[in-house]
């Protein structure tokens, strides 16, 4: 039964109306690759083998009787355990919150289950999402290997097939990241896109909800679930919410794509990294999309500006925590959470005021040369040993700041930002390629992002993982 987890969203759905599987196959094989996989990667905090078999009876005896909830109905999927579940616990990955079973439900767990999905378990997650902790996920691609963050248990779960999408969240590249260097395709959406209700925060100007599949179009159906405006989160726009998977096989002709060389493939950036991003940038060209050059010297601002929003808002987010429960805090956390404290309002204003002007000026790139995206390396390299990511030479934090410029760039700015697939190293490590767009652009991006993947099999490659060992 293992195999049917090789099936991507749209497979499953079609098998799943010709009636060759059921919702209950599908959540036993993805259970049984869950126990086969786990004690490698621990991509899990939560698994709902109980609650996920109920769902799964109940999404095919709807099934039976004629009602179909769409192309999510019976598909199991994981989320983020910062999204609040009733019937389990959200712990965000800390001691702090242990325990917690939330009021309600966020909203995107919401939606999903509306759409049919079955929720097989809550992924792992950094500590509060703040990315400065070790969390025990390893990437299925190289044991030992760094898996990515803060998303990173929903990335190495899609990418083990231990889940057939999964949401992550995104502050900074924490969707992007994981997805990047699991060979995923992960989407962070516009902001005020996908609702943020009942979802631990981070950073409330920053923060953003996405999803995280293999392929484009499974994205695509994800993000349909999930988008759209919702009372209960003030931040959400009223802005109808398109067929996402109407027009992504379209031509490219007209489409222009810019590329920022300075900032997005500087130095830090691995030369295969640079040769297999050159590489999309030459084909999507071939393929009748305008490439050309820009620039925007203003870009170097951004880290800073996000640093100073980031700092100031999570203490804000977590100041009650902090002091009620600071002693179950890992120590990296707390210390980021009180340097946070310390950020003067001055900065905090000076910061949003330079978002403002940074908003504005890629908002007028965007407009001169008429863009419909900005390509560039998601990260400067693959995945990493974790040995490199606990003590970086001088080397590895050039790449870490690297990979920090190369992502920020959305959240600060509020744009849809898509990672995909394209190609892998000579070590067998995935390269992931990133395509920024307007706001409310994200259908512009899975056109780019599909009519590359049309052309590889990258997706279908799977990590070499074996059984699980102890």
């Amino acid at each position: 039964m293992s195999d049917l987890t090789d099936l991507t969203i749209v497979e499953a759905d079609r098998a799943l109306r010709h009636g060759a599987v059921s919702a209950v196959m599908l959540t036993e094989a993805t259970l049984e690759r869950i126990e086969e996989t786990e004690p490698r990667i621990h991509a899990y905090a939560h698994v709902y083998r109980r609650e996920a078999l109920d769902q799964a009876r109940d999404r095919d005896r709807e099934a039976a009787a004629g009602h179909w909830r769409g192309p999510l109905h019976g598909i199991p999927l994981a989320a983020k355990d910062l999204l609040y579940t009733t019937d389990a616990p959200t712990e965000a990955g800390s001691r702090a919150m242990e325990g917690f079973v939330a009021p309600d439900e966020a909203t995107v767990i919401e939606r999903l289950r509306e759409a049919g999905a079955v929720i097989v378990g809550k992924t792992v997650t950094h500590e509060l999402a703040y990315g400065v902790n070790e969390p025990p996920t390893r990437s299925p691609w190289g044991e030992g290997h760094y898996p990515g963050g803060s998303s990173a248990g929903s990335g190495a779960a899609v990418a083990a097939r231990s889940a057939f999408g999964a949401i992550g969240t995104d502050s900074g590249g924490s969707i992007r990241e994981p997805a990047a260097l699991n060979g995923l395709v992960g989407m962070k959406p516009t902001f005020g896109r996908v609702s943020r209700h009942g979802v631990v925060p981070l950073s409330s100007s920053l923060d953003h909800v996405g999803p995280m599949t293999r392929t484009v179009a499974d994205n695509a159906l994800l993000l349909q679930a999930i988008a759209g405006k919702d009372p209960r989160d003030p931040s959400t726009l009223d802005e109808p919410v398109p067929d996402y998977l109407r027009g992504m096989e379209g031509s490219l002709r007209g489409m222009t794509i810019g590329v920022e060389r300075r900032y997005f493939f500087g130095p830090a950036v691995k030369s295969e990294v640079r040769a297999a991003v050159d590489e999309v940038l030459s084909e999507l060209s071939a393929h009748g999309a305008d490439v050309i050059e820009v620039s925007m010297p203003e870009l170097d601002q951004v880290g800073t500006v996000g640093l100073t929003l980031l700092l100031a808002e999570a203490s804000a987010e977590h100041r009650g925590l902090l002091r009620e429960r600071g002693d179950r805090l890992d120590p990296a956390t707390r210390v980021m959470l009180e340097l946070g404290e310390l950020i003067p309002a001055t900065h905090y204003v000076l910061a949003q005021r330079a978002r403002t002007v940074l908003q504005r000026r890629i908002h007028d790139l965007f407009e001169s040369h008429a863009l419909d995206a900005l390509l560039s390396p998601t990260l400067p390299t693959t995945t990493v040993p974790m040995d490199a990511v606990r003590s970086p030479d001088e080397t590895g934090q050039e790449a870490m700041t690297s990979a920090i410029n190369a992502t920020w760039p959305a959240n600060v700015f509020g744009l849809p930002a898509l990672t995909f697939p394209c190609g892998f190293s000579s070590e067998g490590l995935p390269i992931g390629a990133q395509v920024m767009g307007r706001p409310f652009g994200e259908p512009s991006l899975y056109r780019i992002a599909r009519h590359y993947e049309r052309n590889h099999d990258w997706p279908a490659r799977r990590p070499p993982l074996g059984p699980s060992a102890p």
